[in-house]
């Protein structure tokens, strides 16, 4: 069979292919994102021109047949933070995707992993970038037992896969697949194709093998995984690591899972023996909160089934330019600018010649709606100079009229508040027929709209 050398150009965020070069890739719209490569066609045809059949036989199987108890595929991992993000622990024969800033603790998170789970499952741990005795030295550092851990530093795909085959261990670790190279392309490791056909040939070995195959990913300057998005639609669940650079504590958030929720996450401390895992997160974030300073004002968010209290900050100056500045970290800036103009228009706020400032303390990333009272409330609190009552938390969303609308899990942010020792909470009225105020050592306060939200403080 001759082999054809052949001059492609893919976009490295969908994988699309052209034949010459282009600023913009007319598929997913990105710019400068489309990237020389060279491949192997490999042509198998017969006389009449039409591509040969496959000459394996498909195995069938009734599905009432196929045992898939979910307490036996999932191997627990013994860090309960990441068996919470990935549904309940590693399912058996699943693909799984970490991405990270350089340092955020993916190759540390993976080998403690390994070190848990090593005297009960067959392990294997393979890098590209780090020596066998690097890797030793980690673990060292870590206190982990490495008896039963299989370790080597191996590029090769094709020898990866062989070994899969023969050995089938229960796990298998891949650090990363920018340095894994497939011989069968000629392209260098990390191109787009070398990426795309190494993670797909050793996702088809390890669903062959029933092998649980973590696979590390490094991240562009934008902050998703290099590479083309195929690689993440081939995989089963995806995981970030996300987290501001100068705090000690990191979020492993899951984008995608075909076994559990996206919508859970899991944190954990970097410390010197590695990855510690936070059960508290509210704890956490409300830790060193001053309790005297205005534009301050504590909310509880859902992360997936998990209450979480998170302190909002707000700070209102004089603008000295003829556009006032608004800036937010944490929420998105649209959805601040639409509640400043719910301030002015049903509270009759003027903030024209102010520049406002929004953070969400800890670093978190909030995407609910159930924060807009909270920030409402500490915008106010930091334009008057009065500071919002320590024990009090505000929950609500908050319409264009101005009205306070219902949310979600009501009842297990109440008793995180409580847990936590508040004393009194403000939430939607439309809340208070969901509840009974009895069962709640708080003080609890409905409110139809924004108004008498503000008359609370």
């Amino acid at each position: 069979m001759k082999e054809k050398f052949k001059t492609v150009y893919i976009c490295s965020e969908c994988g699309e292919t052209y034949h010459k070069w282009q600023g913009q890739c007319s598929t997913c719209k990105a710019w400068n994102t489309i990237e020389e490569d060279v491949v192997v066609q490999q042509i198998a045809s017969n006389k009449k021109g039409a591509v040969l059949p496959a000459s394996g036989k498909i195995s069938f199987q009734q599905l009432d047949d196929v045992d898939a108890d979910d307490n036996h595929i999932r191997i627990k991992t013994g860090i309960s933070e990441l068996d919470r993000v990935l549904g309940g622990g590693i399912v058996q024969g699943a693909g799984m995707l970490i991405g990270g800033e350089p340092g955020a603790g993916k190759s540390t998170l993976l080998l403690q992993i390994c070190g848990n789970i090593c005297n009960r499952y067959k392990v294997v741990y393979i890098s590209g970038e780090e020596s066998v005795n690097q890797i030793k030295l980690r673990a060292n550092r870590l206190g982990i037992d490495g008896k039963n851990i299989a370790i080597a530093s191996e590029t090769d795909v094709l020898s990866i896969c062989n070994s899969m085959e023969e050995h089938h261990p229960d796990v298998m670790v891949i650090d990363s697949i920018q340095t894994m190279n497939y011989s069968e392309i000629s392209s260098s490791p990390g191109s787009v194709s070398q990426v795309r056909e190494s993670t797909a040939l050793l996702l088809n070995t390890a669903k062959r093998c029933n092998t649980s195959l973590f696979i590390v990913g490094h991240v562009n300057k934008d902050g998703a995984i290099a590479g083309p998005k195929v690689m993440e639609h081939i995989v089963d669940t995806v995981l970030y690591f996300e987290g501001d650079k100068t705090l000690p504590y990191k979020i492993l958030r899951a984008s995608k899972n075909r076994y559990g929720s996206t919508n859970e996450i899991g944190m954990f401390d970097m410390t010197t023996k590695g990855i510690v895992e936070i059960t508290n997160p509210s704890m956490l974030l409300l830790e060193g909160r001053s309790t005297s300073v205005s534009g301050s004002c504590v909310t509880c968010v859902i992360e997936g089934t998990r209450p979480i209290l998170t302190e909002i900050q707000a700070l209102a100056t004089k603008t000295g330019f003829g556009t006032p500045r608004r800036a937010s970290s944490g929420i998105d800036y649209n959805r601040l600018n639409l509640l400043l103009a719910v301030m002015e228009k049903r509270a009759g706020y003027y903030m024209q010649n102010l520049d406002i400032y929004v953070n969400v303390v800890g670093g978190l990333e909030l995407d609910e709606t159930s924060i807009d009272l909270a920030v409402i409330l500490s915008v106010i609190s930091g334009l008057g100079k009065k500071s919002i009552p320590a024990d009090l938390v505000v929950i609500g969303e908050v319409g264009l009229g101005g009205e306070v609308r219902a949310v979600t899990n009501i009842d297990s942010r109440l008793k995180e508040i409580e847990r936590l020792g508040f004393k009194r909470a403000v939430i939607p009225y439309h809340c208070m027929t969901k509840i009974n105020t009895a069962d709640y050592n708080l003080e609890i306060y409905g409110v139809n709209n924004i108004r008498q939200a503000i008359s609370l403080i």
